[in-house]
């Protein structure tokens, strides 16, 4: 084995013609080295940023009612709405169907219990306002998947069952009560009472599930809460002087049968012309950033247009690794909008197809990490990207085609985390790509 240190020029096939050639060490196999072997760090291939936006993700199954809205500067306004199915473990006011004083049965009152799961974006100070309706139609999926996606909605009555404002406090876990109509209460009482309901398919017949809108028009945070979250029915049963105070509850049994609206109106935002699902918004167009959204279909697409012609640098020659780094935009983020410790990355066709996840040599999925390590003027912020097997195979690929990397934040399906990166020409937040080529 040898370790070898080579300084190269290398002004073909790149952006600049700047000699921006380092040293590069390495341990590499010994059938390949002899003492003309060259180590080439090659930093100015050209890199290709754009945005892309998937037309759906799947929000049913996702552990998470999702509520709120907020205005981004730079995104637009994004919101979330819920929808879900629920049932009961039986549909006796009591635990048996034997009771012979149900006619001593009233009916108090019915509320909406919705516990925090600790996930919440952007502001929590202001209060946010809520509306729950009931569904007209069933949670019952049209889609081959028998999924719900954030671009799903069902018919609910315009008319509300219940309204809550509260200020969003996540990490204390304060659970919010929602106080419902009492007729729409008192009516699903009666339909228990009288037996009218004795099974799941009847109840859902009867009440097929319910929406919870966003209705405030100064909110600033959205946030989650657990499917754990539950419709109570409270009444008593009364016996001469006494009274036994009785609860009925009604919970999402099945996740699949809960999901999340997720919108964002870019109207008057950078991101206003962003294109259909199979094509791309170049970074070009939109001041030099791309951007990430959780929720809304937002992605950073990277392209290596060149990455073939490396093949022609020497005679005998490959790629031993490859980093890349890519940087967000300073000024983008802050406490209210945080940086993903990590990011997703998948490898894509040209119609932004998702072919798979990006992996190792050894087959393991690799992930943008980053780098937290703070400076004066932020340079040092970024996330990394082992690329080293993913070019080589790119430069040996028989085949035109081309691949591509898609970046997503991890929870894409249940949040509405943001995040705006920099291409080659952003002044500060440059994307750098470094391969390592040894000739030999």
């Amino acid at each position: 084995m040898y370790r070898l240190f080579t300084v190269l020029f290398l002004g073909i096939l790149f952006i600049s013609c700047d000699s921006d050639v380092d040293a590069g060490e390495f341990v590499v196999g010994s059938d390949n080295l002899s003492v003309t072997n060259k180590v080439i760090l090659i930093d100015t291939a050209t890199v290709e940023v754009s945005t892309i936006n998937f037309d759906s993700l799947k929000t049913s199954g996702q552990s998470r009612i999702l509520l709120g809205n907020y205005d981004d500067p730079i995104f637009g306004k994004v919101k979330s709405d819920s929808y879900f199915q629920l049932t009961s473990t039986s549909y006796n006011l009591q635990t048996t169907s034997s009771d012979t004083e149900g006619a001593n049965y009233v009916f108090d009152s019915i509320r909406m219990v919705l516990v925090p799961d600790k996930y919440y974006y952007n502001d929590t100070t202001k209060v946010q306002s809520i509306s729950i309706h009931r569904l007209l139609q069933k949670v019952k999926p049209n889609t081959e998947d028998d999924s719900f996606y954030n671009n799903s909605s069902l018919n609910y009555d315009a008319v509300s069952l219940g309204t809550a404002s509260f200020k969003p406090l996540p990490n204390r876990q304060d659970t919010v009560f929602v106080k419902m109509d009492a007729v729409f209460g008192d009516a699903l009482f009666q339909r228990l009472k009288k037996r009218e309901i004795t099974t799941e398919d009847e109840f859902v017949e009867y009440f097929k599930g319910l929406a919870i809108r966003t209705i405030s028009e100064n909110s600033s945070c959205v946030m989650g809460f657990k499917v754990t979250s539950k419709l109570q029915l409270f009444y008593s049963k009364k016996v001469t002087e006494s009274e036994t105070s009785l609860l009925k509850e009604f919970t999402i049994d099945d996740i699949t049968k809960q999901f999340n609206r997720i919108s964002l109106d870019r109207t008057g935002t950078i991101l206003k012309d962003l294109p259909g699902t199979t094509e791309r918004l170049s970074s070009n167009l939109t001041e030099n950033k791309s951007f990430i959204q959780s929720g809304t279909g937002l992605a950073c697409r990277i392209d290596f247009p060149s990455i073939k012609e490396l093949r022609y640098i020497t005679e005998k020659g490959t790629i031993v690794d490859a980093k890349l780094i890519i940087r967000p935009v300073n000024n983008t983020y802050s406490k209210t909008y945080p940086l993903a410790d990590s990011l997703s990355v998948y490898v894509a066709d040209k119609l932004n197809r998702i072919k798979g996840t990006l992996n190792s040599a050894s087959g393991y999925p690799i992930y943008a990490i980053l780098n937290k390590t703070e400076d004066e003027f932020d340079e040092n912020i970024g996330y990394s990207i082992p690329l080293g097997t993913f070019l080589y195979n790119e430069m040996i690929k028989q085949s035109d085609a081309k691949s591509a990397l898609i970046l997503t934040i991890p929870n894409i399906s249940n949040g509405v985390n943001r995040l705006v990166l920099g291409n080659q020409n952003n002044t500060g937040n440059k994307i750098q790509l470094k391969i390592y080529y040894i000739s030999y």
